[in-house]
Order: structure tokens, then sequence, then C-alpha cells
């Protein structure tokens, strides 16, 4: 699975254009391709060059798919809205993601301990 990872800075941009977010959210949610978002609100920054306060992700099933659903008429119209209500100050990229459960690391790491691997 591959997801587009969208980090948005505090910016005078974005304060008054947060109001577009509901439109940027239909143009995204219409991209071909799309499996499932994540909206995360940042409760404390704790470290890092540049403060973020929202991140936003977009699920593909494949990079190939996360990159037409960005080069698509929604994906496009999405990204310049995006830019509009950021004035920029936002980081975007592409990351491969991969997610196991707690109880399937823990019974690996079970099975391990029984029979002395590491």
């Amino acid at each position: 699975m591959h997801k587009v990872v969208i980090l948005i800075e505090p910016s005078q941009e974005w304060l008054e254009n947060e109001k577009k977010w509901p439109t940027f959210l239909h143009l995204a949610e219409d991209m071909p391709g799309l499996r499932r978002e994540a909206i995360s609100y940042v409760a404390r920054f704790l470290g890092g060059a540049t403060p973020f306060m929202q991140m936003h992700e977009l699920f593909f099933d494949s990079l190939a798919e996360a990159e037409q659903a960005l080069n698509s008429p929604q994906g496009k119209a999405a990204g310049r809205t995006l830019r509009e209500m950021t004035g920029g100050h936002m980081t975007l990229f592409l990351a491969e993601h991969k997610e196991d459960s707690l109880e399937h690391i823990r019974s690996y790491l079970n099975n391990n301990d029984q029979t002395g691997s590491a």
C-alpha cells in the first residue's frame, strides 16, 4: 500500500483559507483508486525543523495508483486548492505504507522466545 502524505504548517494563509478544506476534501475523496484517508491534528509539536499542525493521508493500493490519482483532474484540482489554502506552507510526499497489529507482532516475538531464537 502507498499513501500521499500532506503535512500542513501553521500559516496566515491557512487561517484565511481553512474554510476551503471541505472543497479540498471533496476533490481528494473523488480521486480514482483512493482506498481510505486519515486526518490527524497535532496536539503538541515535540521537535524537528518545521512545526506541523495537521497531517492528512490518502491511501492507495500501489505507488502507480497514487501517482495516477495525483495526475487525475480531481488530483490536480485538489493540489491547486491545497496550494491556495496553505500558501505553499506544507510538505507533500508519497510513502510506502506497511502496518501490522500489535497482537501479530507479539505472537512473533513470543514464538522466537520459545524457540530460543532472536
